[in-house]
């Protein structure tokens, strides 16, 4: 705790992070702002190749790192990398949970077998993650990524939409349960340009001139652009924040009306 009337710096230099879906995307973008801040990272994915061209980006940055993959759809595969990080680390500070899964198909007609791996790696992956890792936690946090679909209706999103809502309420009872060593949050990124996202908004199509009517800068977002949100969360800045989703999206949630 910081000494009263004491600033603590927003900072995660000398913590221990390990993020789960980390080799691309927003999970990546945290993982290298964690390892310029000075954090060790491990990051993984279920890519061999992702986790070492990763691993390598991370040292280049100072940081200490590990390359082990890691398929969140396998309680075992959590435990492997919990186990690896506290044999090489003592213990981790900050686990982020950023896989991404999606099944772009509207309502009626996504399939039983596209739901349950969107849930899977979704939802049940961060549930097992956050049930997993706080055995190597004694003070620390959990941050898990959000999305915009848990509150607004977008098309062709449904399982998705619901699995994404689903980890807003994981958030909050795991705040609730975990505290108060262990704090839990989310960050909420808008609509991002990544390789999830390539090729779904594009200028003059009807979700992208969305997008530019609800945010300030009517633009998309950079992943890297998240990771300042996703810092603060993990930093002792935050050490009264728990069961917080915090959103990073140009006003897009809060916009109601047209100009």
């Amino acid at each position: 705790m910081p000494t009263q009337d004491t600033h603590t710096p927003v900072t995660v230099e000398d913590k221990t992070a390990v993020l789960i879906g980390a080799t691309s995307g927003i999970g990546r973008a945290i993982a290298l702002a964690f390892a310029e801040e000075g954090a060790d990272v491990v990051a993984t994915s279920r890519s061999e190749e992702r986790v070492a061209n990763t691993a390598e980006e991370l040292r280049d940055r100072g940081a200490d790192t590990l390359e082990i993959t890691c398929d969140a759809t396998e309680r075992e595969d959590l435990i492997d990398l919990r186990e690896a990080v506290i044999a090489e680390f003592d213990a981790v500070d900050t686990l982020v949970y950023a896989p991404s899964y999606i099944a772009r198909e509207p309502i009626d007609e996504v399939t039983d077998e596209q739901w349950d791996e969107v849930f899977d790696v979704q939802l049940k992956g961060a549930y097992r993650a956050t049930q997993v890792f706080p055995e190597a936690i004694a003070e620390g946090s959990i941050l898990h990524v959000a999305s915009e679909s848990a509150r607004s209706a977008i098309p062709n999103l449904a399982a998705y939409s619901v699995a994404k809502g689903g980890l807003d309420t994981l958030v909050r009872v795991a705040a609730e349960e975990l505290g108060p060593e262990i704090r839990v949050n989310a960050v909420r990124p808008g609509f991002i340009e990544s390789e999830q996202t390539e090729g779904t908004y594009t200028e003059g199509e009807p979700r992208f001139e969305t997008i530019k009517e609800r945010t300030t800068q009517e633009r998309l977002g950079r992943p890297e652009e998240i990771a300042g949100a996703a810092i603060y969360l993990a930093s002792d800045a935050a050490s009264y924040t728990t069961g917080e989703i915090v959103a990073v999206d140009d006003g897009f949630g809060a916009a109601t009306f047209r100009q």
